[in-house]
């Protein structure tokens, strides 16, 4: 009888012991979607990456990679390729789609004269991230280029509730609507990225005139990062850095780092000397004679990401 009551505990055991190992759900492989919404009565669409192990990551960060004018999302993903980084760190990428290929940025681009509310079409896309993603709300971080970048400025000043911090590569601000009413209320930590060669977006800014873009005003590189030097409350004196010329490709790059030791906010500036409408070691989108040089100097897309997961939005 003994000998019985021992068998049964083990058997009882063993299967505790399985329905414990059947529990454990595999890390499902990474997946990528085109979600479609409906904005204001527009039509819109973006591209979702969900990284390797999403299914077992818990809340995650979540960055749009926003594509600059006539650009596409997929045209983003050869451009910016997050997806290493977002496999690594299990972060979320959206790539949105512009309305005809751009941005309503402030800039008379195409959706500007069309009345198109970017701003809304983000922040729905956060909503949409929230609730069917595992996206950590208090970690949502825009990046873009150039109608891109200009839109990621934009939704640092007009949707900081959302967003926690901003990236902007070969912009600045649209300056008579956008840089003049910018007061998001809180810090929000900024990285801007310019070649004082770009042929598109003039590093001393002014008025927009080359290469067919949609015009309009914009900042200076500096007078961008002086704004959000004075929204973050930063020191004006930065921490110079040169970053080694690793590539001998022409280029130079400049760090200057901003930050306030009571909040905890930096602005950070990398100019890059030479270097033209591209995104540092990202993909040659156009001929060297048309956009200019792409700088082998830095990773920004690694750069961008390890600026970004310092910061959450309080």
């Amino acid at each position: 009888m003994k000998i019985k009551l021992i068998f049964s505990l083990l058997f009882i055991t063993l299967l505790s012991c399985n329905k414990e190992d059947n529990s454990i759900t595999p890390d499902k492989p990474s997946e990528q979607k085109t979600v479609n919404l409906t904005v204001d009565g527009n039509a819109r669409s973006f591209i979702v990456y969900l990284p390797t192990g999403y299914n077992n990551a818990g809340k995650m960060p979540l960055i749009f990679a926003i594509h600059g004018g006539s650009g596409t999302p997929e045209g983003m993903i050869n451009i910016a390729n997050f997806k290493p980084i977002s496999d690594r760190e299990k972060v979320v990428l959206i790539y949105p789609a512009g309305i005809q290929n751009n941005w309503n940025d402030g800039r008379p681009t195409t959706p500007n004269q069309l009345g198109i509310n970017d701003v809304s079409f983000f922040n729905q896309m956060c909503d949409y991230a929230i609730a069917n993603l595992s996206v950590d709300g208090t970690k949502i971080y825009a990046t873009g280029i150039s109608n891109g970048g200009f839109m990621s400025s934009r939704l640092g000043c007009e949707l900081s509730n959302r967003i926690a911090a901003i990236a902007v590569d070969a912009a600045t601000i649209e300056a008579t609507t956008i840089a003049s009413s910018c007061n998001p209320g809180r810090p929000v930590p900024a990285i801007y990225i310019h070649g004082t060669t770009d042929p598109l977006v003039p590093f001393t800014g002014g008025q927009m005139t080359a290469g067919g873009t949609a015009g309009g005003t914009v900042l200076s590189h500096f007078q961008a990062v002086d704004k959000w030097i004075t929204i973050n409350g930063c020191t004006s004196t930065p921490v110079i850095t040169d970053l080694p010329d690793i590539a001998n490709d022409g280029t130079t790059i400049k760090q200057r780092v901003y930050s306030n030791s009571t909040n905890g906010s930096e602005v950070v500036s990398y100019v890059i000397t030479n270097g033209g409408h591209t995104w540092p070691q990202g993909y040659q989108y156009l001929n060297e004679l048309i956009i200019g040089k792409t700088s082998q100097d830095m990773n920004a897309c690694e750069v961008i990401w390890s600026f970004f997961k310092r910061f959450r939005r309080l």
